[in-house]
């Protein structure tokens, strides 16, 4: 029983990369997918039978990579759903104020996990952007671009129509005002 080499799975990557861009219809996505199939038939070559189709097997990989992926992205979104809904379930403020708090409990419930993680560091822990950098073990300019994206995505939410200060007015004219952490450290 021969086995699969390295080579003979790179033979294939480019009807792999076709496979998951299909699938994906995002060029990022399908190179995400494809790295994980990468490493996923390197792993079980040994699992191939030399009988089989070499090309079938790895596309029946791709495929369940992005099965798993988009179930545990949908998964997520559940999660984070839920999640938003627990933060407003606890609080009783007036109709309006509970329609925007819910509403920004989504959006933050929404955003990219690195943007989520950050913030809530920053803004509810109350950690400095150095401590943020040394937990996430990240560059202390990361976590301030990521700070700035995430307060953006959440004004966004809220329906300020001039975001990042387009309009040289300033967050707290907009309504809502992201605070949390200690800039100065």
């Amino acid at each position: 029983m021969s086995q699969l080499l390295p080579t003979d799975i790179l033979e294939e990557m480019s009807s792999m990369r076709r496979y998951a861009r299909s699938l994906t219809r995002d060029e990022q996505a399908a190179d995400d997918v494809v790295q994980d199939a990468l490493l996923k038939a390197l792993e079980k070559r040994h699992l191939f039978r030399p009988d089989g189709s070499r090309r079938g097997w790895l596309l029946a990989i791709v495929h369940n990579i992005f099965i798993s992926t988009r179930r545990r992205e949908e998964a997520r979104a559940r999660r984070d759903t839920r999640f938003a809904g627990m933060l407003t379930d606890r609080l009783d403020p007036d109709q309006e104020h509970a329609a925007t708090l819910h509403q920004v409990a989504q959006a933050f419930a929404a955003l990219p996990e690195p943007y989520r993680a950050i913030l809530h560091l920053v803004a509810v822990e109350g950690q400095s952007y150095q401590e943020a950098a040394a937990i996430l073990d990240i560059p202390v300019g990361t976590v301030m671009s990521r700070l700035s994206r995430a307060r953006a995505a959440l004004r966004r939410a809220e329906g300020g129509a001039a975001e990042d200060g387009a309009d040289g007015g300033n967050a707290a004219d907009r309504g809502l005002r992201i605070v949390g952490g200690r800039d100065d450290d």
